[in-house]
């Protein structure tokens, strides 16, 4: 059963763990039970992560490991994934979670978009295609979780670069899946999980304190593991401002400005806002 990668000694791999979501989803592994390896960029951020989740691992330092990764490079994560081969076995469960958000104009500074699409897409492509086949031969129940974002289903203007990325990463993950389960005898699925608003140091913006509409990180990990053994394949969150209903009806409109032959982004567009504004009202 798929749940068994959530079982204690089996061993997860998540990107971006030295903090935010993927601190929180570390710890929850951690105190689960799970050998936890966290890899994100190098210093005294990743060692301290490492040490908050030694307290929770019940083999203490000897299930945890951290690894210096940038996701941008494919070398990085075949190092990685032989360092996890090499300390505990394989991997069971792998959280491509990696992410940047520096801010991006259409026709802003190439390097903005080239360090977005590096980190949040090209970050989940290596991770999966790295370790995937060896998670396949392993022959166990596993799940790769890919850490995408509503952004990149209705993709709001003000910032094309994370947009493209995280609309790139739920593509990859859908066609992932589909792969997976055609492939004879493999026991790993893939998810992508949409986090709602978080509230963590990637969307702090100087805020100290978190705003009564986000949820907390361990808030979003509870949800996502409540709904893997479920088999939801959209983990789709909602948070304390934002209801699943509205989501929907935000993801259909945008949808439908395909089907219905809208201007792009018309839920942006003056000639539309009434019309949007009494769609999203509906919950029926």
């Amino acid at each position: 059963m798929p749940q068994l990668a959530l079982a204690p000694q089996s061993v997860a791999v998540v990107t971006g763990g030295a903090s935010g979501i993927g601190l929180a989803a570390a710890s929850r592994f951690a105190a689960m039970g799970l050998r936890v390896c966290i890899a994100d960029l190098g210093g005294d951020r990743l060692s301290q992560a490492a040490e908050a989740l030694f307290a929770l691992a019940p083999d203490g330092p000897a299930g945890v490991m951290a690894w210096p990764t940038d996701v941008s490079r494919a070398e990085d994560l075949h190092r990685l994934e032989a360092a996890v081969r090499e300390r505990f076995g394989g991997t069971d469960l792998l959280m491509n979670n990696a992410g940047v958000q520096p801010g991006s104009a259409m026709f802003g500074p190439a390097e903005s978009w080239d360090r977005v699409i590096g980190v949040n897409l090209w970050g989940v492509i290596h991770g999966s295609r790295v370790f995937a086949p060896g998670m396949i031969a392993r022959g166990r129940p596993g799940f790769i979780i890919n850490t995408g974002s509503k952004q990149g289903i209705t993709t709001p203007p003000g910032d094309p670069a994370y947009n493209v990325s995280k609309a790139g990463v739920k593509a990859f993950t859908e066609a992932l899946q589909h792969e997976l389960r055609s492939t004879p005898g493999c026991r790993i699925t893939a998810h992508l999980l949409i986090p709602g608003f978080v509230f963590t140091p990637l969307t702090a913006n100087g805020r100290t304190a978190k705003p009564d509409g986000a949820w907390t990180p361990e808030q979003t990990v509870d949800f996502m593991v409540d709904r893997l053994p479920a088999g939801d394949f959209y983990i789709l969150c909602p948070d304390n401002d934002v209801s699943r209903p509205v989501d929907e009806r935000r993801i259909l409109w945008a949808a439908g400005d395909i089907v219905e032959n809208r201007p792009a982004l018309s839920r942006w567009h003056p000639d539309y806002a009434a019309a949007f504004k009494a769609f999203a009202g509906r919950t029926d």
